[in-house]
């Protein structure tokens, strides 16, 4: 069930990019002023939407004191990661610049929570919005972009039956979008992200450059580059059993925020695999429960 069939909502433009509106959902706004939560959803940064924010998640948010804004962003392959991030920076300002008008929020505590792409496009936060947030949850997130786990073909995808280049790309391309328009459309996108993890070129399709022949183009874009010691303080989550976002990934994110002296924490869920809040019980699962109740803990220390 989407989390606006349970929640009330107030969605606002952030920004237009042609004819595409790029939107904003704010939930849990409150007559006094709240610290805010930006949500960034998953989807490879090929599918999804700020629609997909799980009504039980956002509510356990709401509950602890906290207003979440869930984000657009443009969809790769039509839009490349540089654009991606620009959106990234724009809804960060439009929040920092309306949330308190609009809102009732408090700009100052503001934190950034995002799962799988979403994750990763939190780590980035880290270092590329200004100002800084004040507290970073990256649940499965990835802080590499080039690495072999997404050049090369992937052992796990390639037991799927091969998608064929043709039935690939019929299911990308033409306008910029924000949200796939149907089950059909997302099932398309599915099978092009399937096509490029098969062959090894998603940070090809992504990124537009070739992360073999031009690797410095990348720099910008992978989080565990950019680590300095004015990064936020960081949460990482992960399952030891994800089977699309490697849990060594989190492993070597937590490494370098150590080495950098940024304050971080990784949880990890034993047996876990990718997505393990999600689904028909969420973070009511035994195993998920306590998992979750750390990062609305990490945020309450860090911005309440």
């Amino acid at each position: 069930m989407s989390a606006e069939k349970k929640l009330d909502k107030k969605t606002y433009v952030f920004k237009t990019v042609g004819e595409l509106d790029l939107k904003v959902d704010a939930y849990g706004v409150a007559d006094t002023v709240r610290p805010v939560l930006m949500w960034i959803h998953g989807g490879a940064l090929m599918n999804g939407s700020r629609e997909d924010a799980p009504a039980d998640q956002l509510s356990a948010y709401i509950e602890a004191g906290f207003t979440v804004i869930s984000i657009d962003y443009r969809l790769a392959p039509e839009t490349k990661v540089d654009g991606i991030v620009e959106d990234l920076r724009d809804a960060w300002t439009w929040i920092q610049e309306n949330g308190r008008s609009l809102l009732n929020i408090d700009p100052d505590r503001a934190g950034v929570v995002g799962h799988s792409a979403g994750g990763y496009l939190t780590l980035m936060s880290g270092f590329c919005v200004t100002p800084r947030p004040k507290a970073l949850v990256a649940f499965y997130g990835y802080g590499d972009i080039v690495g072999p786990w997404m050049t090369k073909p992937d052992p796990f995808y390639c037991k799927e039956p091969r998608v064929s280049k043709e039935k690939a790309y019929s299911g990308v391309g033409g306008d910029l979008l924000v949200d796939p328009t149907d089950e059909e459309h997302r099932q398309g996108r599915a099978r092009f992200y399937l096509y490029c993890r098969q062959e090894g070129i998603w940070p090809n399709e992504v990124a537009g450059h070739d992360p073999e022949s031009e690797p410095d183009v990348f720099v910008p874009w992978c989080p565990e580059k950019n680590v300095t010691g004015e990064y936020p303080p960081t949460l990482l989550l992960h399952g030891d059993k994800d089977t699309d976002v490697p849990y060594d990934l989190s492993v070597k994110m937590a490494k370098i925020l150590e080495e950098a002296g940024v304050e971080h924490e990784l949880i990890t869920l034993s047996g876990g695999g990718h997505a393990f809040d999600l689904g028909e019980e969420g973070i009511s699962k035994v195993e998920v429960a306590p998992v979750f109740e750390v990062a609305v803990d990490f945020f309450k220390e860090k911005l309440l």
